[in-house]
């Protein structure tokens, strides 16, 4: 598809009471290939978008009725239409007023008189920009629907997955969600370096041109002056080290899973218990992070003693990792929503002062064993519920929510494969807290067991 082509659909909303502006706005955008929508207050505004959503907004700050800033914040509280880029357009040049824009969810600014490269220029970046994250979004979707089925599949060998079958099959699925969403990352940071070049390649022409011809042509001079060349060598850069930022993390979160998995450690190893806690918490970030409805975000303190290289099934004990604090997140969020649930007149569990909080505490006990605990302060587990926590396909939760099979398949690993020990203490109103005991060394362990029996 030619990008002439990909111009004519999209389609940019010009929100303006000023029929000048609008006019100047609609030839320029119309002449360069972009289909233009206008609308002439914030109320108008809103509604035409509930029938057709622009693929991004010329918001103009002063205007009749509800202003810009108004008009933004009920777009950005849309969940339809929160994600369409806005870009302010406005004669104040107080920068709390450009503050007050981008706090709101704005993109950019655009400062009256408007100019035409300027505007051009801003509005490809950003529908770039957009299109580049809903083609990540649109792959992580593909990849989230994947797992969605496979875990379905595995739903139906559980008997399996209790005698050691799901490690190995949910360790080669992250695996390769890693590798799938590595290779379109390595290529976006690939090629991010090289235009970094290019840039600066060309921003080293302009100053030999400045240099050695002092004197520019006045056609020349007025082009610079419209595009802001000053602004556009200040900013181009930050966006490209922006993008880098952004693809890093990507490929950060893509190594967590990788170690995560490790499938290339199915043996004894030696591995860093914190790094596979830091990794698991790394993929479970999204579920402690304060969410759209409100909730407050769960705090996680690492309590780290200095620890020794543990000699384990480094995969099994990331695993194990995963279901305690995965647990942990959902019972705290079982007592969230039971806090959103209650009146004003009720007291609620949680509070700013006293916050949901998971704990994770190691420390070496001994000289060949190491104890790693994983606390809560949610509702806690009911007594005569709690002899049955390690029992297979028993569950807590509420139905569809779980399978049963975490904490029992944690214990097999942890007791049959490592020689250690999962206990649970649990006080209804205050909280759970998983003990983990483990030796450091299992060559050790295994010969301590052998003299025993």
């Amino acid at each position: 598809m030619d990008t002439q082509l990909q111009k004519q659909q999209q389609t940019i909303l010009v929100v303006d009471d000023n029929p000048t502006n609008i006019e100047v706005l609609f030839d320029v955008l119309d002449a360069f290939g972009y289909r233009v929508a206008i609308a002439k207050s914030g109320e108008v505004a809103l509604k035409r978008m509930q029938s057709s959503l622009p693929d991004l907004i010329l918001l103009d700050v002063m205007m009749p009725g509800i202003d810009g800033f108004e008009t933004c914040r009920q777009i950005k509280a849309s969940e339809l239409l929160r994600d369409i880029p806005i870009i302010f357009m406005t004669a104040l040049s107080d920068t709390v007023d450009k503050v007050k824009g981008l706090k709101l969810g704005a993109v950019d600014y655009i400062t009256k008189p408007i100019q035409h490269e300027e505007v051009l220029a801003r509005i490809n970046v950003h529908l770039q920009l957009r299109q580049l994250n809903q083609t990540l979004e649109n792959q992580v979707a593909e990849r989230t629907a994947e797992l969605t089925e496979s875990v379905t599949q595995l739903k139906a060998a559980q008997t399996q997955l209790v005698q050691g079958e799901k490690m190995a099959s949910l360790g080669q699925l992250v695996a390769g969600i890693a590798h799938e969403i590595n290779n379109p990352i390595n290529f976006i940071y690939g090629n991010l370096r090289p235009a970094e070049d290019y840039i600066e390649d060309l921003l080293k022409f302009i100053d030999c041109y400045q240099t050695h011809i002092p004197e520019v042509p006045s056609p020349v001079r007025d082009c610079m002056e419209q595009i802001d060349l000053e602004f556009l060598r200040k900013d181009l850069p930050q966006l490209i080290r922006s993008m880098k930022v952004g693809a890093d993390r990507i490929r950060k979160i893509v190594l967590s899973l990788r170690n995560f998995s490790r499938l290339d450690e199915s043996e004894l190893k030696t591995a860093d218990v914190h790094e596979g806690l830091d990794s698991t918490l790394l993929i479970l970030q999204y579920r402690l992070k304060r969410h759209d409805n409100g909730s407050l975000p769960i705090t996680v303190v690492k309590d780290y003693g200095a620890l020794p290289q543990l000699e384990c099934y480094p995969s099994q004990l990331n695993q194990v990792f995963m279901n305690l604090l995965a647990n942990a997140i959902d019972a705290l969020e079982e007592q969230l929503q039971a806090d959103q649930r209650a009146t004003h007149a009720q007291s609620t569990h949680y509070s700013t002062e006293h916050p949901p909080t998971i704990h994770i505490q190691t420390l070496q006990q001994t000289a060949d064993r190491v104890t790693i605990r994983v606390s809560d302060n949610g509702s806690g587990i009911p007594e005569e519920l709690q002899p049955k926590l390690f029992d297979a396909f028993f569950t807590t939760k509420a139905p569809g929510k779980g399978t049963g099979l975490g904490l029992s398949i944690s214990y097999q690993l942890l007791v049959e494969k490592h020689h250690g020990m999962l206990r649970c203490q649990s006080k209804p109103g205050q909280g759970t807290q998983f003990e983990i005991e483990l030796p450091v060394r299992q060559t050790a362990a295994s010969h301590l067991l052998v003299s025993l029996s």
